[in-house]
């Protein structure tokens, strides 16, 4: 039987030939296009552009995310009395890095030609640290804009700092420590960066950190480490026999929000550095990453929680958390080379190293408040000297020297640095107001005024 001419099939014939059309020329199959200045350009050319420049914002602003969910883990974890003041640190330190990387920080991190020492040291210059051009004027079309490499680098050295606001918690001063960041994000994190991925002399010696296990997980916890040494424990943390008075956090329906918030963005950590998307190659790469990240992440949680029903007789959400945490961190130094299998080992050594870690800092009277040195830190190294595993082009004597250098340098220079605030300023609060609360002496706004604490 013959159907019926209905002019609704014509329209929808017409929208699928424009839709045809519009995929056809995005994944540059054929086609050109014409500029305002009118030359032409490639579609298969323009679409590699395109891709490129939208894995780094969808990255980035998938790292972004991952300053809330440092917050809202760190907020969970700190008592009541405190919570207001690690907010608000939270808020400062993502703001102070993004001025401070965009004025020094991704120059020095990324030096090009202008070397000071070369390999070492870039040089720092305002010329060109415009993330460039208005549409296509003066942008490099066979690569990504300028501009969302920065915005995608810019959140990996925020989420640096982040890392060090966890650990000094609950009794850092607010102005050191934002004094502090604004030097870890600006000198500190680029140059060691630089050595990396900046193409320096890490770089050059085979040194391979993919989305940074050590290159921004364990330089965070390096600064953090110093600070913590620094400041020292909390007031009534430890008694004179060596043993650790419990601190528990007043919020970990919050601190577990944190981690799934931490957990997603990570995929834009990790998928976003493969940093190209224009090829189906590239676009399988990335697919295979978020797999692996995220069973790395699931093997560190379940790790995690045996090991500590196994110890302790019952499972610790806290230690699940970061467990999860460790897990992601692991994996971060090569998430793309491993089997699944491979991945989701790697993560769960990752926990186990966390149930051990975060007990033995206590023993040695570092208070860490979130685990952050033995996440990012102790996790971050065994990611970054379990390459080899997966990458054949891997030296294990390069990963430990460029784990070792990287950490050094940044808690050598962390140390310094807080040292000299600490003399200046003061870098721990009074006694007195680590009892009354930060949130009354140091804001004067308390997160939770109808609860006593």
């Amino acid at each position: 039987m013959m159907m019926q001419f209905n002019p609704m099939f014509k329209k929808k014939e017409q929208i699928m030939s424009k839709l045809l059309f519009l995929s056809t020329a995005v994944l540059g199959l054929s086609s050109t296009t014409l500029f305002a200045d009118g030359h032409t350009q490639d579609y298969s050319e323009s679409g590699y552009f395109i891709f490129n420049t939208l894995l780094f914002l969808i990255g980035g602003f998938l790292v972004m995310w991952m300053a809330a969910g440092f917050a809202m883990l760190e907020t969970g974890l700190v008592r009541s009395k405190n919570a207001s003041t690690q907010l608000l640190k939270n808020v400062a330190l993502f703001s102070l890095a993004s001025i401070a990387y965009f004025i020094v920080g991704f120059n020095l991190m990324y030096p090009g030609d202008g070397w000071i020492i070369n390999g070492w040291m870039g040089g720092f210059s305002l010329t060109g640290l415009e993330p460039a051009g208005v549409g296509a004027d003066g942008v490099d079309l066979t690569y990504a804009s300028v501009g969302s490499d920065f915005f995608f680098q810019l959140m990996f050295c925020a989420a640096t700092a982040s890392i060090v606001s966890g650990t000094v918690a609950e009794r850092v001063k607010l102005w050191p420590f934002l004094i502090f960041t604004i030097v870890l994000t600006g000198i500190f994190y680029p140059i060691s960066a630089s050595w990396q991925w900046g193409g320096g002399w890490l770089s050059e010696a085979g040194f391979s950190d993919f989305a940074g296990s050590t290159v921004v997980h364990a330089t965070g916890a390096a600064a953090a480490l110093a600070g913590a040494m620094v400041i020292g424990a909390r007031h009534g943390r430890y008694k004179d026999d060596g043993s650790v008075i419990p601190m528990p956090g007043s919020n970990l329906p919050l601190a577990t929000l944190g981690m799934f918030i931490l957990w997603l963005g990570w995929f834009g950590f990790n998928g976003g550095s493969q940093l190209a998307m224009g090829t189906i190659g590239d676009v399988a790469d990335v697919s295979r990453i978020f797999a692996n990240t995220n069973t790395a992440a699931a093997g560190g949680a379940v790790a995690a929680l045996i090991l500590t029903q196994i110890m302790y007789g019952k499972a610790d959400l806290t230690m699940v958390l970061n467990g999860a945490l460790a897990g992601l961190v692991s994996i971060t130094a090569e998430p793309l080379m491993p089997s699944l299998g491979l991945a989701t080992i790697i993560g769960a050594i990752g926990g186990v190293i966390i149930v051990f870690s975060v007990p033995l800092l206590d023993r040695l009277k570092i208070d860490d408040v979130v685990g952050a040195i033995s996440v990012h830190g102790i996790a971050g190294i065994w990611g970054t000297l379990a390459v080899v595993l997966s990458n054949s082009d891997a030296s294990f004597g390069t990963q430990l020297l460029g784990t070792v250098s990287i950490c050094l340098f940044t808690f050598i220079v962390s140390y310094i640095a807080w040292m000299i605030l600490d003399m200046l300023m003061g870098a721990k609060v009074s006694e007195e107001s680590e009892v009354e609360g930060l949130d009354k002496t140091e804001l004067g706004i308390e997160a939770y005024p109808d609860f006593s604490k």
